[in-house]
């Protein structure tokens, strides 16, 4: 009795072994260094230590973009192929799970033989069904049969266990990478609709800036007829036109383009969106105040940060699942089956064959082979170590790069604000000289388009100053749900 009790215990001390290193969390990006308390490059009139929103759109206040981006997120072929690869990774953890449990299997057979030269007798023969055929001593007869059969494999050094917390990693790895889809998807949809702002503002500028020109080109060929301007005076005036009409049509290409950008990134034709994006809006402008948090929240909270972390744990418990191998294995496999060469016999309950075998298996004489695969699952391993650790190098340096754009972006705006104010200004002071005789309608058409010109400049700066915004909270990896 003792020796039936020992095998089942000695195998369910075994099977709570699991071979190969366990996961203990990720290392850090640099080695005996700790992670900045701060961002270096970060601006304190401009950005908090705040937890940072996941809606980072919403603070810009433009309707049109939040639906964009709803838009984008819902329904993106992007999207879409992520969450069919979450579904695939949630599978592959079901079957890994399901390995664990015994494998079960059912058949059914008929078969009909013909064998000559076998007589099995007159009446009923031997097989009680067989019929005898011609004087050549030749027999046929049925055979039916009903069986199942089932095996497991005990998992005594903790492979199959090892599967399944890779797997689940895995599963794990795929929400961090569908996280990062909808994260670079947002900034992009941000990042079109900007620059479509941005090139339908510089176009109507553009175009205020050609009706300037033409007419003071009108007003300098008169004076030319009048002997007051040179031809000299006249080329120029023409020369700067065309260079006007020249850098209007790049943009007005652009803004189709990006409005074939939007389409598409919310899983639509292009233009599709061309009716609602047409009238040229108001660039959106960032807070007075960005909250961005820490490094520390950046490396918990950045989607492929997560990925390449739970990447280096499934190559961890890959390991395991290489030295169990080395191993014994242990399997049990039961036969039962009923039948006979009659249809009846089916029915037989009392009259089967029955089969259990134990079998233990070991590949021992191997040359080193599961030896080698395990040398290979560890460089595997140290190589998701080096690229987890070049992820989060990385995602501290877009972090700082955006910061510091921003920073002096914030510095450009402000410096061609005060440039436009100026320009402002003195166009109003030539409209009064003109208005009191002391200058010429030329010269007060060139301080209007100098005024322009500024005005041009200050609409690009401030798309760069938000789009500088958009990259802060890309690099923070917000806009996940």
């Amino acid at each position: 009795m003792r020796s039936y009790l020992l095998l089942p215990l000695v195998t369910g001390i075994l099977a709570g072994c699991t071979v190969g290193p366990n996961y203990a969390g990720p290392p850090k990006a640099v080695p005996d260094a700790a992670t900045p308390s701060r961002f270096v490059r970060a601006d304190a009139a401009a950005v908090t230590e705040a937890p940072p929103v996941a809606d980072w759109w919403k603070p810009l206040g433009d309707p049109l973009l939040d639906d964009l981006i709803a838009r984008a997120l819902a329904n993106n072929t992007d999207v879409k192929a992520g969450e069919a690869r979450l579904r695939q990774a949630r599978a592959a953890l079901g079957e890994q799970r399901a390995n664990l449990a015994p494998k079960a299997n059912a058949s059914a057979a008929y078969a009909h033989a013909h064998v000559p030269g076998l007589n099995l007798g007159s009446g009923d023969n031997a097989s009680g069904s067989g019929e005898q055929s011609g004087g050549g001593g030749s027999s046929d007869f049925n055979l039916y049969n009903l069986g199942f059969d089932a095996s497991w494999e005990i998992d005594l050094f903790g492979g199959q266990r090892r599967a399944v917390e890779a797997a689940r990693a895995g599963l794990e790895g795929a929400e961090a990478s569908l996280a990062d889809v909808q994260v670079s998807l947002s900034a992009n949809v941000a990042q079109s609709y900007l620059n479509l702002r941005d090139r339908q503002q510089r176009i109507a500028l553009g175009e205020q800036s050609i009706a300037l020109q033409e007419e003071a080109l009108g007003l300098t060929r008169q004076r030319f007829e009048r002997g007051t301007a040179t031809a000299m005076d006249v080329a120029q005036a023409e020369g700067q036109l065309a260079s006007t009409r020249a850098r209007i049509a790049p943009l007005a290409a652009e803004r189709d383009a990006y409005m074939n950008a939007l389409a598409v990134l919310t899983a639509q034709e292009p233009g599709a969106l061309d009716a609602s994006l047409a009238a040229a809006g108001e660039i959106p402008l960032p807070p007075a105040s960005v909250p961005i948090g820490d490094p520390a929240r950046l490396i918990a909270n950045r989607p492929d940060i997560r990925a390449a972390e739970r990447e280096l744990a499934a190559d961890t418990a890959k390991i395991g699942q290489a030295e169990a191998a080395r191993f014994p294995r242990l399997s049990f496999m039961g036969l039962i089956g009923i039948g006979g060469t009659k249809i009846g016999d089916l029915g037989k309950l009392d009259d089967f064959t029955a089969i259990a075998a134990p079998q233990l298996s070991w590949s021992f004489l191997d040359f080193g082979r599961n030896k080698a695969k395990v040398r290979q699952s560890e460089a595997v391993r140290d190589e998701a170590e080096a690229r987890y650790r070049g992820t989060v190098l990385t995602a501290l340096r877009d972090a700082e790069d955006s910061l510091a754009r921003y920073r002096e972006g914030r510095v450009t705006v402000a410096a061609l604000a005060r440039a436009r104010d100026k320009a402002a200004l003195a166009e109003s002071l030539t409209e009064q000289r003109f208005r009191a005789g002391t200058t010429t309608g030329v010269a007060l058409l060139k301080a209007r388009d100098d005024r322009n010109g500024a005005e041009q400049n200050l609409v690009s700066a401030r798309a760069t100053l938000t789009a500088d915004y958009v990259a802060i909270q890309k690099a923070l990896g917000l806009a996940w749900k």
